[in-house]
């Protein structure tokens, strides 16, 4: 059975090794023989995309269980208790910012190798640094809503947690920004 992963590294040894002939060369027309750029492109907007849904995902999964389990026995506390998927969710929106901005900059002509590392660059910042805070924010928010159910005392403690996990996907998201735009503002030229 192949995983995602030896998918993509056949993908990408196809159309590397098809050099000039391949799929992509047809549809880029520069001379400096990057036929296989956009794929690295495409490949950031995905990583980007989907390592941050499943960062939000796990997040909202996770602390979702602690407070359904919690709020058997306080229901009073469940409103109060929803901000930790409501923070893990945000961090899908993070990748899909990140994917638009690069999918964006994307082109059949023109598109260098340094754009397309620039963007798998950008993409796996932005997607790892989401999957990271999602699992920290589910785990943080399943605990907590569960130890603020017993003592309320450690709400505030739970909310400044959950507020600097968030913040490790706003580094990758920043970074993520910082690296699109380097790849598209320079067009290549290093």
């Amino acid at each position: 059975m192949c995983t995602t992963y030896q998918i993509a590294v056949l993908l990408a040894l196809l159309f590397i090794s098809s050099g000039t002939k391949g799929a992509l060369a047809q549809t880029n027309d520069d001379s400096s023989g990057d036929a296989v750029a956009p794929f690295f492109g495409f490949m950031g907007a995905a990583s980007a995309l989907v390592f941050a849904n499943i960062g939000a995902a796990y997040g909202t999964a996770k602390s979702g269980v602690g407070i359904a389990s919690m709020g058997v026995m306080r229901p009073e506390l469940v409103m109060k208790s929803v901000i930790a998927p409501v923070m893990a969710g945000v961090l899908g929106i993070y990748g899909l910012i990140i994917a638009v901005i690069i999918s964006t900059n994307i082109t059949p002509t023109g598109y260098t190798l340094f754009q397309g590392y620039a963007h798998l660059s950008s993409g796996l910042a932005c997607g790892l640094s989401g999957l990271a805070a999602g699992m920290a924010i589910g785990i943080i928010g399943d605990a907590g809503v569960r130890a603020n159910a017993q003592q309320p005392k450690l709400f505030v403690g739970m909310v400044l947690m959950l507020i600097f996990c968030e913040a490790l996907a706003l580094y990758g998201l920043i970074i993520g920004i910082i690296l699109s735009t380097a790849g598209a503002a320079t067009g290549g030229a290093a």
